[in-house]
């Protein structure tokens, strides 16, 4: 008995059940018109906004790699820039170092050439000076000869002597004065 009370219950509830399963149009209509009213709201309201900031990042990264292209290729030609005034460079500054030698070499060859100039003139005048003192001893030695000769001569005229001593003995004297000084006789 109280199996079939537990089916008479059942029984009268299964129709009470159907109705909250069953299929109602309208219902399926009102769900769908949510559904898409809900798919429209959030296509306004969410896609495209996020597709808005996905497309202005996007852009934005664009711009950040078309600008470190341009950078990449200003720095290239600055470095190929660079590389050809460091090459010019060096070959400015062999250059001038070159120039610098050469005109180093040119001065030391006038220094050197002035430098012989002066010490010719230099022993050219020691030269002249010493003819000149040579000259001044010379002359000096003449006279004291001439002094000494005339005093000689006093003496001997003191004593008597012929005119023929007398040339014999200053011509001996003469030959022997220069035959001492290097000259020939003649004066």
């Amino acid at each position: 008995m109280q199996l079939l009370t537990g089916m008479a219950l059942t029984a009268v509830s299964e129709p009470q059940f159907l109705d909250i399963i069953s299929v109602n149009l309208w219902n399926i209509l009102i769900a769908l018109l949510n559904l898409a009213l809900l798919f429209w709201l959030i296509k306004i309201f969410l896609f495209k906004p996020i597709r808005k900031v996905l497309s202005d990042r996007q852009t934005a990264i664009e711009h950040q790699y078309a600008a470190a292209e341009e950078a990449q290729r200003v720095a290239d030609e600055n470095r190929d820039a660079w590389a050809a005034k460091l090459a010019t460079a060096d070959a400015e500054a062999e250059a001038r170092i070159n120039d610098a030698t050469d005109v180093a070499k040119r001065r030391a060859q006038q220094i050197v050439k002035d430098a012989d100039e002066r010490a010719d003139g230099i022993v050219r005048r020691a030269e002249e000076q010493a003819a000149l003192e040579r000259k001044r001893a010379t002359e000096g030695m003449k006279r004291e000869i001439v002094e000494v000769s005339t005093a000689l001569t006093e003496k001997m005229l003191e004593r008597e002597v012929n005119e023929s001593d007398h040339r014999a003995l200053i011509g001996d004297f003469i030959d022997k004065i220069g035959d001492g000084d290097g000259s020939d006789g003649h004066q």
